[in-house]
């Protein structure tokens, strides 16, 4: 194999690796996992804002955020089932709300194309 001169190889000590110096000292290492202590609690505050923001219907999208924050305030406090509560009456009105909105949504398309095909 040829070098070119100026270029070094890039090995030259050859290998496998010695293993550390005599001199060097060692390092001990330790290792502490540390879990959470607060429960994962659905707040479902990105789907009230949703809700909220594009199918307000009768206003509920706002009580399902209302219900969200309250959800969020819980879990922050440490109140666990408080959270749980909130959280739950939060996925209950979303899910309210977007049936609701569906209905409107597809009656107001269904009925008017009701009307233009009995017309003819």
């Amino acid at each position: 194999m040829e070098y070119r001169t100026g270029y070094p190889p890039m090995n030259p000590g050859g290998c496998p690796y010695p293993g550390p110096k005599e001199d060097s000292h060692v390092v001990t290492t330790t290792v502490v996992n540390v879990a959470p202590n607060v429960t994962s609690v659905r707040d479902h505050f990105l789907w009230s804002i949703f809700n909220f923001a594009f199918m307000n219907f009768c206003c509920l999208g706002f009580v399902a955020l209302a219900f969200s924050v309250k959800s969020r305030d819980r879990k922050v406090v440490g109140d666990v089932e408080g959270a749980r509560h909130y959280g739950s009456t939060a996925r209950t009105l979303n899910i309210v709300i977007a049936v609701i909105a569906t209905l409107c949504i597809v009656l107001s398309i269904v009925i008017p194309l009701a009307i233009v095909l009995s017309a003819r």
